[in-house]
């Protein structure tokens, strides 16, 4: 399966101009970088709630620090988020409304009437939209994916697993608040909806501030399982897939893969769908599917807070 989008040389010369909202770690460290490194893309500018912060990173990459959003969607004709999902949902359909495309953090928002909000202003101005779900732009997840295609899946196992909730600038306090749930979440369902085939129902048993098993069931009747945790210490984050059938067993696991590679991946592919106006298939739409299925999830007898 192929990697990237070939993108025309002549497009190289014309960059996607996009702004980014957030100045968090999250943005500090990936999107700003990312997004400014090029060539598919430029950084024009960068907005937060402190703008002390933004000037810092729009300083570090050419960029102009931008006094309101409204500013920065002046300034652009993409949008970036990299801020927290309640913040997002509030100002992604603003930004779609003003015709710009947006590049957007999993999950769409903090539950599923205002991850739907996004998704429809996406679909009423019919703004190219696409989904940061890392994983899903490294050439090793591509070539699990293509592999898992060609097999007929009976059951599955899966983990995401790590310690950033418990301490560090990583430690937000929505991801606090709602936990492994929604943030670690919709990169596994996404890999289970897609490996195993798409997920029909979801139960969710524990507390998603320590530990969240789903168990999942697939339109072609497969059963899959999925770990959640933020809040373990472990030496390194572990992210693995195991699928079994009648044919020999895949697996899929990040331990070996550099994430590093993603990113030149997704820039490329974004741009590419910004200029030839089509989203790839990772859009918000998707994004949607994987709310609903999040909010089936929370809405568990099972799941205790």
């Amino acid at each position: 399966m192929s990697s990237t989008i070939p993108l025309p040389h002549a497009w190289t010369d014309r960059p996607v101009r996009v702004g980014l909202v957030g100045a968090g770690p999250w943005a500090r460290a990936t999107h700003a970088r990312i997004l400014a490194a090029g060539p598919e893309t430029a950084l024009t500018a960068v907005w937060a709630r402190r703008p002390e912060a933004a000037a810092e990173i729009a300083s570090a990459h050419g960029a102009t620090a931008a006094g309101s959003f409204e500013e920065l969607l002046d300034t652009c004709e993409a949008v970036a988020f990299a801020v927290p999902p309640a913040v997002q949902a509030t100002l992604a359909p603003r930004a779609a409304a003003a015709g710009r495309a947006l590049l957007l953090e999993k999950p769409l928002g903090t539950d599923l009437t205002s991850a739907r909000a996004v998704a429809d202003a996406v679909a009423e101005h019919g703004v190219v939209s696409q989904l940061v779900l890392t994983k899903r732009y490294h050439p090793t997840t591509r070539d699990f994916l293509a592999k898992a295609a060609t097999l007929k899946v009976t059951g599955a196992r899966s983990c995401y697993l790590h310690g950033a909730f418990l301490g560090g600038e990583f430690a937000t306090s929505w991801r606090l608040e709602h936990g492994a749930l929604l943030d670690l979440g919709p990169h596994l369902l996404d890999l289970l909806d897609t490996a195993v085939g798409p997920i029909s129902s979801v139960r969710a048993d524990g507390d998603p501030r320590r530990w969240i098993e789903l168990t999942c069931e697939h339109v072609n009747g497969a059963i899959s399982q999925a770990s959640l945790s933020g809040s373990v210490r472990v030496e390194r984050t572990r992210t693995r897939v195991e699928l079994f059938g009648p044919d020999e067993e895949l697996i899929y696991d990040t331990a070996g893969i550099d994430h590093e590679e993603c990113w030149p991946i997704l820039r490329q592919e974004f741009a590419t769908a910004v200029r030839r106006g089509h989203s790839t298939g990772i859009d918000a739409a998707h994004g949607l599917r994987i709310q609903e299925l999040l909010e089936q999830a929370a809405s568990g007898a099972r799941l205790h807070r």
